[in-house]
């Protein structure tokens, strides 16, 4: 079986696991309760937009004014609740990924998380033995190599030597897509995490297939 993607490159976070509603948003929460007290933070939908839009970085700083100083503090406590909680991955999504794994393909993960943190969840998830990417770019990497910065998408096609066409980005975000657009590869969306109708727009807009499943998904890099 030949497959039309030699490598997907995967977002982490609500894509592979539902980590903003368990993780990222309670600690956003926290931080806000230290940092901005008696302030109200966005909504965990709020929340999915202002990752979708400006972005994470943004927010923060040009939002909420944060200064260095106060980032981080909120990095801190970040990483408080990232290497505490355990998120999980989508029913599906591992073993749709062992499947492709076993055909040749490619498995790279590109997020705002932290590398670390994200081979953990690979390593506690199971499996004999357990499955890892063959890459992971992650937060730590510094603001000119992650996304939307196609840096990752660019040294993974020199890694392996792929062209363009032989890679897909597979993110549920604007970050994601604006990446993948920047280094000339196609992208599709993870769309079982979260319903927010603009996101869901801009998505299918932009993307080369909306994945409304993980089913769907596998069907897809199966392909």
């Amino acid at each position: 079986m030949s497959l039309t993607y030699k490598c997907v490159i995967l977002d982490h976070d609500d894509t592979a696991v539902d980590g903003t509603a368990r993780v990222h948003y309670p600690a956003h929460v926290r931080a806000m309760s230290i940092l901005r007290p008696g302030a109200e933070p966005v909504d965990l939908d709020g929340w999915f937009r202002k990752n979708f839009d400006p972005g994470i970085l943004s927010f923060l700083r040009d939002e909420l004014g944060m200064s260095e100083a106060e980032l981080e503090l909120e990095h801190v406590i970040w990483r408080e609740f990232t290497t505490r909680d355990q998120p999980q991955f989508y029913p599906g999504l591992l073993e749709a990924l062992a499947a492709y794994r076993a055909l040749g393909g490619r498995i790279v993960v590109v997020s705002h998380s932290e590398s670390d943190i994200i081979l953990g969840h690979y390593r506690q998830a199971g499996g004999h033995p357990p499955l890892e990417p063959d890459l992971v770019f992650g937060w730590e990497a510094g603001e000119g190599r992650r996304k939307p910065n196609p840096f990752p998408v660019l040294e993974t096609l020199s890694r392996f030597g792929l062209a363009p066409h032989e890679v897909v980005v597979v993110d549920d975000l604007k970050p994601g897509v604006e990446m993948a657009k920047a280094a000339g590869v196609p992208v599709a969306a993870a769309g079982w995490a979260h319903q927010i109708p603009e996101i869901r727009s801009y998505m299918k807009a932009h993307s080369v297939a909306y994945l409304e499943t993980t089913a769907a998904f596998r069907e897809f890099i199966l392909s």
